[in-house]
């Protein structure tokens, strides 16, 4: 079973954190983002629409601010598909709002304590398929105000992807859980197992996959720092 398409879907969830967690917290009054009755919506697509609508803005508007088809914004809205990370950074900055929006309750608190079975499972698929793009996450630490690092629960998907390294300012630290881990450097290529950790700069091209053919659980820290 190939690996490589966990890969191409890792490097993907690095690359958006990466820019996720460098964003300034703000409070969650500071941009007009509640429903009726003052509950949070509950889908993505319903908070992105109560926020451009809140600001003012039209679909056009944030198309031209993001570069986002008017027909794909409006099946974001609709939830008629479900965007990958790297298009919620791009509307969060259009809406100038934080993307901890999407996954967080709503609450921003000055610390925080997530139980194994409160954690808030979001997995990534495909909008055409429904299939698993190679992984799922948990946040663990949604609501933490002001944080610096972005730590998560990760699991990597045996599958199918293009073997294609990133780079992004900041580090990462990873633990691994369960199963075998493979991590490319650049040149360097190395097989985590369960105990093992790695700690780099996430300025060295890079890519981390599953080894074999059962899924990986891995504890990433992320710190992202801006450009």
């Amino acid at each position: 079973m190939s690996n490589e398409k966990s890969a191409d879907a890792y490097k993907d969830f690095l690359e958006d954190i990466s820019q996720f967690s460098s964003e300034r917290e703000k409070q969650v009054s500071s941009a007009p983002h509640e429903a009726e009755g003052g509950a949070e919506p509950a889908s993505v697509g319903q908070r992105v629409r109560r926020v451009r609508e809140g600001k003012g803005l039209t679909v056009k508007d944030v198309a031209q601010r993001t570069g986002l088809s008017l027909k794909y914004l409006a099946q974001i809205e609709t939830d008629e598909v479900s965007p990958p990370l790297g298009v919620l950074i791009r509307l969060a900055k259009a809406l100038d709002m934080k993307l901890g929006r999407f996954i967080s309750t709503g609450e921003i608190k000055p610390f925080t304590v997530v139980r194994k079975d409160q954690r808030r499972v979001i997995s990534r698929y495909t909008s055409a398929q429904g299939d698993q793009y190679g992984y799922t996450y948990e946040s663990l630490a949604p609501d933490k105000k002001d944080r610096h690092m972005e730590p998560f629960m990760v699991t990597l998907v045996p599958s199918k992807a293009k073997k294609e390294l990133s780079t992004h300012a900041g580090q990462e630290f990873i633990y691994i859980l369960k199963g075998a881990m493979e991590v490319i450097l650049e040149d360097y290529t190395e097989v985590l197992y369960p105990g093992d950790s790695i700690y780099y700069d996430s300025t060295i091209p890079h890519l981390v996959r599953c080894h074999g053919d059962k899924e990986t659980v891995i504890l990433a820290v992320l710190y992202a720092k801006d450009e």
